[in-house]
């Protein structure tokens, strides 16, 4: 698998950002946002100035799937 920088052209700044249902309220959990364009995107809760990885709705579901199949590192 590879990765290919994406120019979000602000899509970042002005998404809104849902945090996991399993999360505690000690920042230690993932957030998602729903972009234009079919993009997910996911960041850590702890730095929501940081970055975020982008999915595609195909690549998502990939990724559900694998760490249902497997469970977590």
């Amino acid at each position: 698998m590879s990765a290919t920088p994406l120019f979000t052209g602000g899509l970042l700044n002005s998404a809104t950002w849902r945090r996991s249902s399993r999360s505690t309220g000690m920042n230690n959990c993932v957030e998602t946002a729903v972009l234009s364009g079919g993009l997910l995107a996911v960041r850590d809760s702890k730095r929501t100035d940081g970055p975020a990885v982008l999915f595609t709705g195909p690549a998502w579901n990939g990724f559900l799937a694998c760490v249902r199949a497997h469970g977590p590192a």
